[in-house]
């Protein structure tokens, strides 16, 4: 599968991992096991590693359908979502930027795009300053 989740419930994080070619469908299905996992609840930061993504489906449309239920996922509680797209090559960047303009009619969702895994990491508040150091602590 080209995208995985791993939910950090002691940290309020998800990991999410994409890589290879990216399809929409791919990415509908995680979610769906996100929401329905017991440990899923709304408000969840996110982090979002694009580091290993060779290519994307791009679909506005569909993208903007997928954004929908998410943002409908995200909203019960109120509470704002933060994204965190790890991005540090430019196809990765072109995924960041087209999802990041998906969100823009959602005010609840702040996504936000970072190069460095330091920067990821420090954005969402968190002390390690590389991933895999981060999943080793859980």
């Amino acid at each position: 599968m080209p995208v995985t989740f791993q939910i950090l419930p002691e940290r309020g994080l998800v990991y999410v991992r994409y890589q290879g070619f990216v399809k929409l469908a791919d990415t509908a299905e995680v979610f769906a096991r996100y929401t329905a996992h017991p440990d899923y609840a709304p408000g969840h930061k996110q982090l979002v590693d694009l580091g290993a993504v060779t290519g994307i489906e791009s679909d506005f449309a569909k993208l903007l359908e997928l954004q929908a239920r998410k943002a409908d996922a995200f909203l019960p509680v109120g509470l704002q979502t933060m994204l965190v797209y790890y991005a540090p090559t430019e196809t990765s960047r072109r995924m960041a930027g087209m999802i990041r303009r998906s969100w823009s009619e959602v005010p609840w969702v702040v996504p936000v795009v970072a190069e460095t895994e330091a920067a990821a990491l420090e954005i969402l508040g968190q002390r390690e300053r590389r991933i895999a150091d981060m999943l080793q602590t859980v």
